[in-house]
Parts: structure tokens; sequence; C-alpha cells
């Protein structure tokens, strides 16, 4: 009898001890280095920032935090890698609005599933995109613009970074709340686009991130009527949004999220949510997003969820309501 019992115990300190195994896994993680992919070209909003957070994830885990750049087809090629890596936490994905929350409904057919191929980390941050006009354009704020726009409906015309993309969906969001309607043309990429609203000559207004709008702002090429995010931007406080402006209930922005393939273990997610959100938040850090034009976030990996799982439903309503089709 005694040896059975002693059998048992045995037994059963093996199946707690393999239990516990992930906890002490979570623990111990990072032991090596972690790859960060990009799902865009180096030199970008998603990249600088994706840089700013390795480094610092370098210096407080003393593990060398690397960044791969895999940009193409809007963000698809990094996505898929991610999601088909092995579930360890050593490869991370820096995703934004466009792979994520976008393409489920832009694209028929997807190699991941932003929901089920990917475990939630965190938000990083919010990256606002400004209202843009020519200075031709008789209007100082939102409020004129839209009432200019529905005085000469069909005779107005916006450019876009591309099909598809954020800044082409918030005019789109932007007509459908106010009904209005501003004829649309893609150009492939924010410059190309900025140097035709700055030209004038075919297009009036657009929606561009601040980062790259900002300068021709400043130096007076382009008018800022109001920020698209729901709250003013610290760096520019006297400029009203969208919604206190013109349109209560507007919102639209580009963000920027940490993910990791779906099957990493729950203590590694809840260590790097952690160690990320200190991290957006620590003054200098916050200092460097500010002035690339972002809004630094940090949450848990539950809110990310819930957040991406919205986004997800409000820009495919904005893509169907539109008949928004990739080229």
């Amino acid at each position: 009898m005694s040896r059975r019992l002693r059998i048992a115990g045995e037994l059963c300190f093996a199946v707690l001890l393999c239990c516990a195994a992930p906890a002490v896994l979570g623990d111990t993680y990072p032991t090596k280095a972690i790859r960060y992919v990009v799902p865009y070209p180096p030199g970008g909003s998603t990249d600088i920032l994706t840089r700013i957070v390795g480094q610092k994830l370098t210096e407080s885990w003393g593990q060398q935090v690397v960044v791969d750049n895999r940009g193409g087809a809007s963000g698809i090629i990094g996505a898929e890698l991610v999601a088909k890596s092995a579930p360890d936490g050593y490869t991370l994905l820096m995703t934004a609005s466009g792979p994520h929350a976008i393409n489920p409904s832009l694209y028929r057919k997807l190699p991941y599933d932003s929901l089920k191929d990917f475990a939630p980390v965190t938000l990083v941050a919010k990256l606002p995109m400004l209202l843009l006009a020519h200075p031709s354009v008789p209007v100082d704020s939102a409020k004129d613009l839209l009432a200019l726009l529905k005085s000469r409906r069909g005779s107005f015309v916006y450019a876009s970074i591309g099909n598809g993309t954020p800044s082409h969906l918030a005019m789109e969001l932007l007509k459908s709340m106010a009904g209005v309607e501003v004829v649309h043309i893609p150009y492939k990429g924010s410059g190309p686009a900025l140097v035709a609203l700055v030209g004038g000559q075919e297009a009036s207004v657009m929606f561009d991130s601040v980062l790259s709008s900002y300068p021709h702002v400043k130096s007076g090429k382009l008018k800022a009527l109001a920020v698209s995010t729901e709250q003013r931007l610290p760096a520019l406080p006297s400029l009203p949004t969208v919604a206190e402006s013109a349109l209560p209930g507007y919102e639209a922005y580009t963000w920027t999220a940490t993910v990791a393939p779906a099957g990493v273990p729950p203590s590694t997610v809840q260590k790097l949510s952690r160690e990320i959100a200190r991290i957006v938040q620590m003054p200098d850090v916050r200092e460097k997003l500010e002035g690339q034009g972002a809004v630094p976030v940090g949450n848990t990996p539950e809110q990310f969820s819930a957040f991406a799982k919205a986004e997800i439903a409000k820009w495919g309503k904005v893509i169907r309501d539109a008949n928004v089709h990739v080229d």
C-alpha cells in the first residue's frame, strides 16, 4: 500500500510540475532576442514607433529586440509572417489599423484572421489625422467646409493616399455622417497626395497624418481645419476636433498595436502588455511619440481585443456602404 501511495504521489507531483511549466516559462521570458516585425518599409510612423519601443524593451530586459521590416501588400506580408510564427513570444507584430482592422473587409481572402490568428497584447498609440484644405478654399473650420460641400454637392475633389487607406475611409465616414458629396482621387502614398493638394489643381481637401502633413500647414501651404480624434492634440491645442466643431460623434484615426501569434502563453502576453504600456507612458517616450504626431495609449490585452473588434466592425461598415474596392 505504501508503495502505491508513493507512486501516486510521484505522479501527482509530475502533473503539478507540468502544469506549472508555462508559468515558469512566462516568468523567465525573455531569454533570447525578440523579433519585432513591422509590416511596412523603414521610415514610416509604425517603423519609428516600433524602434522607440523596441529600444526600451532591450534596455528593460537585457535581450536584443530586432526590428524586421516586412513591407508590402498593404501590410499583409508582415502580418501573415507573424501569424504563422511559433507562439513562443519571440516574434511580435507591430500591427496597424490597415492590416488589422481594414483589410478584413477590404480583401475577399486574407492569409490570416485578425481575431483568431493573433494574441492581442496592447494598443501602443493612436495617430490622428488632420482635415486639410488648400488655401484657396474659402473656409477656416470643419463646420464651414461641411456647409460649403452641402451647398456645392459633388463640385469638390478630395485626395487620399490610396484606395482603402485610413485617409480614404476617414473622408468616406465624414461624407456618410454629414450627407455630403465629394469626388475621390486616390494617390500612391502621402507624398504624391500632398503635392497634389498643395498644387490645388486637382484636389481641394483631404485627411492625412499629422506627421506628414503638418509641415505644409506650418509653412502656410495648407490649412488645418480640424483634427480627427475625439480629443484635441496636446501639440496643437488650439485646433478643434471634427466632432466638437462640426460633426458630433465623428472619430477616425490610424493606430499601432502589438500582437503575437495565437497560442503564446498568457503569462508572456501579460508581461509584454504591462511592459509596453509602461514604456509608452515614460516621459521621454511620450515626448518622442507626440513628436511623431502620435497619442500614447498602452492598455490591457482585453481592452485592445475589444477595441480591435469595434474597429473591424466600424470600418467594415464604411467599406460596404461606400462600396470601396482595392485595385
